[in-house]
C-alpha cells in the first residue's frame, strides 16, 4: 500500500520544528522513520504533516560521563551501539541495541525514535524503564523531563502531547557491584521477540545478592519491570532461588496470545529467559570485573 497524502516540512532549527508541531495538530516527527514509515504505508497512521528533523543541529550527539549516557533524537541505533564510552558506562545499552532488528534498520533508526514509538515489543523502551532513565520533551511551551515510569501509558501510547517531540534521553551508569544481561527469543533473527528479558543484579561487598530486577518485552501492553529480589533473600544465586525467581516473574506477567505464540508459551519462555538472564547478569560481575 501507499501512504495517505501528507505535507512535508524540513525545518533547519529546533524552534522551527516545534513551531510546526504547534501549528499542525495532526503532525508526526520523522527522524529515522523505521517505525513510522511502515505504519504510513499500511495506513495505520495518516498524519496530515510530516516534520522531518534530520537537518536540526545538535540532536545527533552522545555524551557519556560517570553518571550516565545522554543521547539526542537523531542518534542512530548503530552509532550508539558502537560508542565505546557509552558501552563502558552502561553496558546494557550496547547489548540491547545489538538485538534491534537488522543492521540496515539499526543504521537508520534512532533510539529516541524507538522510545517515542512506545512499543512494548521493542527493546529500548523496556531498557529505559529497567534502567530508570528519562527523556526530554520539548514544545513551544518549553522543555520537560519525563521519567521512564511515567512515559508509557498504553499500547503504542506515551504521555507526549501532540505538539511535543522527544529531543533526547538519558540512562544512568551501571552501578558498582552490578551486572547486566539481556536475551530474547524470536522466530527468526531480526524479528520482534516472542519474549525478551533484561536483568540487573547487584551484590554487596561480601558478594551476597542484594537486588535483582528484570525487564520484560512482548508480555504486556507497556514495558514491564519486575523486582525479583525476594527470591534471593538468602543472598545466594542458587538453582533454587532462580526457580523461585521464575515463579515470581510468571505471576507478574500477563502475556496475550497472537498468531505467533500462545499466552502459555510466552509465559514459559519468560521463565526460561528469566533463569538464563539473571544468572548471566550475576556471572558478568566476575567476567567483566565489575566492582
Amino acid at each position: 500500500m501507499k501512504p495517505a497524502p501528507f505535507s512535508y516540512l524540513r525545518p533547519t532549527t529546533l524552534d522551527e520544528a516545534l513551531a510546526a508541531l504547534a501549528e499542525h495538530a495532526n503532525a508526526k516527527v520523522l527522524a529515522g522513520g523505521q517505525s513510522l514509515l511502515p505504519l504510513l504505508s499500511m495506513r495505520l497512521a495518516a498524519p496530515a504533516v510530516l516534520v522531518d528533523v534530520n537537518r536540526v543541529p545538535g540532536l545527533d550527539e552522545v555524551r557519556s560521563d560517570e553518571d550516565g549516557v545522554a543521547f539526542g533524537a537523531l542518534v542512530r541505533h548503530a552509532a550508539l551501539e558502537r560508542d565505546a564510552d557509552a558501552r563502558r558506562v552502561q553496558p546494557l545499552l550496547g547489548r540491547a541495541l545489538r538485538l534491534v532488528a537488522h543492521p540496515t534498520i539499526r543504521s537508520q533508526g534512532t533510539t529516541v525514535g524507538s522510545l517515542a514509538h512506545a512499543d512494548a515489543a521493542a527493546e529500548m523502551p523496556m531498557v529505559l524503564t529497567l534502567l530508570g532513565g528519562h527523556v526530554t520533551a520539548a514544545s513551544v511551551r518549553g522543555e520537560r523531563r519525563i521519567e521512564a515510569d511515567d512515559l508509557y501509558v498504553g499500547p503504542l501510547e506515551s504521555c507526549l502531547e501532540h505538539d511535543e517531540m522527544l529531543t533526547g534521553a538519558w540512562v544512568p551508569a551501571l552501578p558498582a557491584r552490578t551486572g547486566a544481561a539481556i536475551d530474547e527469543i524470536s522466530r527468526r533473527h531480526g524479528d520482534y521477540a516472542l519474549v525478551g528479558v533484561a536483568s540487573l543484579v547487584s551484590v554487596g561487598e561480601s558478594g551476597a545478592v542484594e537486588s535483582v530486577r528484570a525487564g520484560y518485552l512482548s508480555v504486556s501492553d507497556t514495558p514491564l519491570v519486575v523486582d525479583l529480589s525476594e527470591a534471593f533473600a538468602d543472598g545466594e544465586m542458587s538453582p533454587g532461588n532462580l526457580a523461585a525467581a521464575v515463579e515470581v516473574a510468571s505471576a507478574a506477567i500477563e502475556p496475550d496470545a497472537d498468531i505467533h505464540a500462545t499466552a502459555d508459551y510466552r509465559r514459559h519462555l519468560a521463565g526460561v529467559l528469566t533463569r538464563r538472564v539473571v544468572a548471566a547478569a550475576h556471572a558478568s560481575l566476575t567476567t567483566e570485573g565489575v566492582s
